[in-house]
């Protein structure tokens, strides 16, 4: 038990330290790191549904069976799409300034901290579990999180924040992955079957991230040869999610 709150926290800790990703803005220009981003959320499709199918279902099907496990799996594509709703409730006319951010900025924060607050449970659930999975779902949630931190960043910035202020709220936000590795790992020794529901849940959220955010952006690419590298990066991804399983 002690293992999983160090592993669960540097883990947490290391993941909310994505979220200075923005950074990287000043380093590229823009058409160059719409490249690298496309490519990098290939890879992270691969990364989150490889993670799925290898690591965290065959761990779920052994602590929940049938109904359940069909119903908790779909639990994590609900939430999911009610946090990314949430996400995008509303707008504003009034222009963009400093001195007056676009509630959907603020909107997209509240949101980006549920989601990793989630992240957090999900990675003390996987913890618990095994070291392993735990690993390996870490890794499946760094590697969406480093295209999405692009997005979170660029939308602060269209939403009226400074880059200084932009960074600072975005690690703020990635810190609740902290809170929800704690909230987890406590409930764990409190609430039954806690795990047994997490699992499924990651497996229905990851889905939902990888089909519903990540690959509608791939689509948006419709040269040949950029596509199918998009495909390699993907079967990559899911590669790589095997590779963890055969080091093991």
């Amino acid at each position: 038990m002690i293992d999983a709150w160090l592993y669960s926290l540097v883990s947490v800790f290391l993941i909310s330290l994505i979220s200075f990703v923005g950074v990287a803005t000043v380093l590229f220009k823009q058409k160059k790191l719409d490249r690298i981003v496309l490519y990098l959320v290939s890879f992270s499709v691969g990364g989150l549904l490889g993670d799925c199918f290898i690591h965290i279902l065959p761990e779920a099907m052994e602590m929940t069976e049938g109904l359940m496990l069909g119903l908790y799996i779909l639990s994590g594509i609900l939430v999911s799409f009610a946090i990314e709703k949430f996400i995008h409730w509303r707008h504003c006319h009034i222009p963009t300034s400093r001195n007056h951010p676009h509630p959907f900025a603020f909107m997209n924060l509240i949101g980006d901290g549920v989601h990793n607050f989630i992240d957090g449970m999900i990675i003390g659930a996987s913890y618990l579990t095994s070291f392993s999975l735990g690993f390996a779902t870490t890794l499946a949630v760094m590697l969406h999180e480093i295209p999405q931190e692009f997005g979170d960043f660029g939308v602060l910035l269209h939403g009226g924040f400074e880059r200084r202020r932009a960074l600072l709220m975005n690690f703020v936000t990635a810190l609740t992955a902290v809170l929800g590795t704690v909230t987890s790992l406590l409930l764990f020794s409190f609430v039954d079957g806690l795990t047994a529901f997490l699992l499924p849940f990651t497996i229905g959220s990851f889905i939902y991230i990888a089909s519903s955010d990540l690959i509608p952006e791939l689509h948006k690419e419709t040269n040949p040869k950029k596509s199918l590298l998009e495909m390699v990066m993907i079967v990559a991804g899911i590669l790589f999610m095997l590779l963890i399983l055969l080091i093991e």
